[in-house]
This record gives C-alpha cells, sequence and structure tokens, in this order.
C-alpha cells in the first residue's frame, strides 16, 4: 500500500473581508490509496454568529457559493485546466471543470459519478466538514500525478456579509481562481 500524503494549512481572509467571529480556519488533505482525496476543513470561533445551512440529503447543487461552503481547487501541476469542487454544511456540494482561468469545460463524467462523501460534526465553538472525494472520477488523467490545490472557504455571517478564505489571495478582489490560490502541491501517488 503507497504512503499517504498528508497537508495542512491555515487559510486566512481576504483583507476586504475579515471575519471577527472566527478566529481559524484550517484545512487538511491527504491523498489515500485507490485515487481519493480527502479534505477537511475546521472553523473555530463563534459558531452563533455565522450561517452554517441546516443538513439535507446530498445533492449537486450550483450557487454554493453564495453561502458557506468549503471549495477545492485542484489541477494536475504545470496544467492549465483544473476542476472546482464546492462542499456546503448542508452536504450539497458542486463539481465543475476549466480548460482555463475561469473558462468552463465539460466534466469527465456526469455530476452523480462525482459524489463526494460529505460528513459534517458541529460542536459549540468549532464546525468540521469531512469530504473524501474520487479523483480518479473527477481528473482521470491526473489521480496518479502531482497536484496544485487551492483550499478555499467563503464564510457567511448571520447578517449575510460574505467573508473569503484562501491559502494565499492575488492582489485585488477575492479570486480563488486565480493561479496564485493553488498553493499547496501533492506530489504523485506511488504503487
Amino acid at each position: 500500500m503507497p504512503p499517504v500524503q498528508v497537508r495542512s494549512a491555515a487559510l486566512v481572509p481576504h483583507p476586504a473581508t475579515p471575519c471577527p467571529a472566527l478566529r481559524v480556519l484550517h484545512a487538511r488533505i491527504s491523498r489515500l490509496p485507490e485515487g481519493l482525496l480527502a479534505v477537511t476543513y475546521v472553523l473555530e470561533g463563534e459558531l452563533e454568529r455565522l450561517r452554517l445551512p441546516e443538513p439535507k440529503p446530498p445533492r449537486p447543487s450550483d450557487g454554493l457559493w453564495g453561502h458557506t461552503c468549503c471549495e477545492l481547487f485542484l489541477a494536475r501541476a504545470g496544467d492549465a485546466a483544473y476542476h472546482e469542487l464546492n462542499f456546503a454544511p448542508s452536504g450539497e456540494w458542486a463539481a465543475y471543470a476549466f480548460e482555463g482561468y475561469r473558462r468552463r469545460a465539460p466534466l469527465a463524467h456526469e455530476a452523480k459519478a462525482l459524489e463526494p462523501d460529505i460528513r459534517t460534526r458541529r460542536e459549540p465553538a468549532r464546525f468540521e466538514l469531512n469530504a473524501l472525494v474520487r479523483l480518479e472520477r473527477l481528473l482521470p488523467a491526473a489521480s496518479q500525478a502531482p497536484l496544485a490545490l487551492g483550499l478555499a472557504a467563503v464564510v457567511e455571517d448571520r447578517d449575510g456579509g460574505l467573508s473569503y478564505w484562501a491559502l494565499a489571495h492575488p492582489a485585488g478582489k477575492p479570486d480563488f481562481h486565480h493561479a496564485d490560490g493553488f498553493a499547496l502541491a501533492l506530489d504523485e501517488a506511488r504503487a
């Protein structure tokens, strides 16, 4: 069995969109055998001041970035093409393919085949979202290749304000699609 690769990182708010209710937002991603990625997002702070959607049956849904959701951007290292995955606290999710910066492309598989396994756990001052992604279905050509990743989150406060968190932010407005945000690397999978 190949060794599991694990990377952890703190996400930081965009300077123009602070969120005083949140003390910490960090993420961990693991490359597992059989072409799987496991990603965990942890939010710590005054959760009662945030809008965290209630659980619903898992299903694909567009526009999740308009409310609290965790996002994963991934590309084969060196490629302009990439994928975006959104995971909502509700269990809803979305998957998108891009052939280059914000240029949409068709997904390799229909959405249902890509369905991630999303689980959440909430405590008074801590919220955790875990998602398991089938990389070989999302990005077949890169399921064993080195990856460039962007970990990000949109956090909605109880008044409807949005805060944008990422590993790194480009200059200007929040933009998770910008290449500067793909700041985490995972080596190729080993057989």
